[in-house]
């Protein structure tokens, strides 16, 4: 028998579709347990724990509710179940799988992320699919961390790291992990472990750093896009820069079109503002690019080989944990759910 405990949050999976509109229902978690009851030949051999502490469309998801999951999850007691269960939406899927990952770095068992590309009712969903896959997990003993399975259309069923996932392609519902490698691959009820970072029976760490479930939110994040004017972005109350970067790790850094559109500019003012700017993502090689140079050499702090979406994640739990610089520092350093990419490029 497995015990494992289910929490649900709402999204697409914790929704219904009527009058032409999807909205969260406090129904659909029953609904996902009996259609799993009666699809899954072994249901007797899984005894679910569930709780609810939210029940929202992840669109609407605050770092705050990273908060209220943990809680939560901490409150029940997760050393009394073989794993767990998180439905999520798609929307911000890859920001709370990063979320949990940092914060569950050290937990000795499974925890899956669960999303649905469809409202459960709907015979094209993968809902149902993703949540058997992520019981057979954990009834395999598969690996310990955080981990989020999902079938694109067409597709076998992939788990992903949740510290490598990334948000779903535009007008798409189909996730990846960074460079389209994922941890392992579900066909017939078997596993095929890709990446050989961490086997069955591992911790998802080999690293313990205490942290509470604070996430800042002083912490700005800003797109690259052509023309983007910095005089819009007001730093009052802010914390640190995150600055997303064009595919090959750079940003505008000429002063050519004027200097609002510069980034180096927007350095010195946010030096001048004691406001610490952190760029992602990049590859750390010999070779980079010279705007790339003269970001660094402004003073720009760059996040080497994490996704922006666990970028963006570990700066708001370094900031909500840590006042010291170096402690900051120390913290981006370490590899505590397995975050780092590989570096080389497919």
């Amino acid at each position: 028998m497995k015990n494992i405990l289910v929490v649900f949050t709402g999204g697409t999976i914790g929704s219904t579709a009527a009058d032409g509109t999807i909205a969260t229902s406090s129904a659909a978690p029953f609904k996902l347990l009996q259609l799993f009851q009666e699809h899954y030949p072994d249901y007797g051999a899984i005894r679910f724990n569930t709780l609810q502490p939210l029940q929202i469309l992840s669109e609407n998801l605050a770092p705050a509710a990273w908060k209220i999951v943990i809680e939560a999850i901490e409150s029940a007691q997760p050393d009394n179940y073989d794993g767990i269960i998180v439905t999520h939406g798609t929307d911000t899927l890859a920001y709370s799988a990063a979320a949990l990952s940092f914060y569950f770095h050290a937990l000795p068992k499974p925890l899956l992320l669960v999303s649905s590309d469809y409202p459960l009712d709907n015979p094209k969903g993968n809902g149902l699919a993703n949540f058997i896959c992520a019981v057979e997990f954990i009834r395999q003993n598969i690996a310990n961390g955080v981990f989020v399975p999902y079938r694109n259309a067409g597709q076998t069923m992939q788990i992903h790291r949740g510290s490598h996932l990334t948000c779903s392609l535009q007008l798409s519902g189909d996730f990846y992990s960074v460079q389209n490698k994922s941890f392992a691959e579900f066909v017939d009820n078997a596993f095929f472990l890709k990446d050989s970072i961490s086997g069955a029976g591992e911790t998802s760490s080999n690293q313990n750093i205490p942290l509470m479930p604070q996430f800042s939110n002083r912490v700005l994040m800003i797109k690259p896009y052509p023309g983007l004017d910095y005089r819009y972005y007001n730093l009052d109350g802010v914390d640190a820069v995150l600055h997303d970067l064009y595919h090959s790790g750079t940003a505008c850094a000429t002063t050519q079109w004027g200097d609002n559109h510069s980034l180096i500019e927007f350095l010195k003012r946010c030096r001048e503002q004691s406001v610490s700017v952190y760029l992602a993502p990049a590859f750390k090689s010999e070779n980079a690019y010279q705007s790339t140079r003269e970001l660094i050499d402004e003073g720009a702090k760059m996040i080497w080989n994490l996704s922006i979406e666990a970028a963006y994640v570990k700066l708001t739990l370094a900031y909500g944990n840590f006042t010291d610089a170096q402690q900051i520092v120390s913290f981006f350093e370490s590899d505590i759910a397995h975050e780092r990419i590989s570096t080389n490029k497919i």
